[in-house]
C-alpha cells in the first residue's frame, strides 16, 4: 500500500511540473507580437548606475532573467555564457550580456556584482523594484513566479531561454535552455554579423 502511495505522489509532482512547464510556456508571449520587447523601466545595475530599455542600443546583446539563488538553470547558463565568451574570443568583443534578477528583494547590487563577476567583465548585473523588474518581466513575456520552500525560504520558477538581440534593442532569437554548444555559437556568430 505504501509503494502505490509513493506513485501516485510521484506521478503527482511530474504531472504538476508539467504543468508548471506548461504554463510557462504559454505566458512567454510570441516574438512576433507587435511591441515584443519594447517597454519603459528603470532600474539598477551591480554597481548601483541607473539603466533603462536604451541599455540594449549600441551592441548585440544576450538577455537572460534568473536569480542568484537559483539552484541549476542559472549557475549552468552562466558557465555556457562564459565558455560562449570564452570561444568567440575577439570576434565576439562587441557582444554584451545581461542578466535580470527576477528576484529583487535578495538580488542586491552587490550581490549581483558578485555573481556575475566570475563569469565575464561583460555581463552586468541588473535589479530594481518588483514593480519596475515586473515592466521588463512584461515587455520581454518573462514567466516568473515565486514558490515557497520549507519555512521561510522560496524558490523561483522563470523562463530559462537566453534573448538575442541586435545593435538596436531588436530582438533576433532565442537559445534555449542547455542547447547544443555548436548551435548556441551559431546563433551569437549571426547575431554579431547583423549588428
Amino acid at each position: 500500500m505504501a509503494l502505490k502511495s509513493i506513485r501516485i505522489w510521484l506521478w503527482g509532482a511530474v504531472a504538476a511540473l508539467g504543468l508548471t512547464a506548461i504554463t510557462g510556456a504559454m505566458l512567454l508571449r510570441q516574438p512576433d507580437q507587435a511591441g515584443f520587447g519594447k517597454g519603459v523601466y528603470s532600474l539598477i545595475d551591480q554597481t548601483g548606475k541607473p539603466v533603462d530599455q536604451t541599455m540594449f542600443a549600441g551592441h548585440p546583446s544576450a538577455l537572460f532573467f534568473g536569480f542568484t539563488h537559483c539552484p541549476e538553470v542559472c549557475p549552468t547558463t552562466m558557465a555556457e555564457m562564459a565558455s560562449w565568451f570564452e570561444t568567440l574570443g575577439a570576434d565576439g568583443q562587441d557582444l554584451r550580456a545581461y542578466f535580470v534578477s527576477i528576484d529583487p528583494e535578495r538580488d542586491t547590487p552587490q550581490i549581483l556584482g558578485d555573481y556575475v563577476s566570475w563569469v565575464s567583465d561583460r555581463i552586468t548585473g541588473v535589479t530594481g523594484t518588483p514593480e519596475e523588474i515586473a515592466k521588463i518581466a512584461k515587455a520581454w513575456g518573462i514567466y516568473y513566479q515565486k514558490v515557497p520552500l520549507d519555512g521561510a525560504d522560496y524558490t523561483m520558477d522563470h523562463t530559462a531561454s537566453v534573448f538575442l538581440l541586435d545593435a538596436k534593442g531588436e530582438f533576433q532569437g532565442t537559445i534555449a535552455y542547455r542547447e547544443d554548444q555548436a548551435t548556441a555559437l551559431q546563433k551569437l556568430r549571426n547575431l554579431l554579423a547583423k549588428s
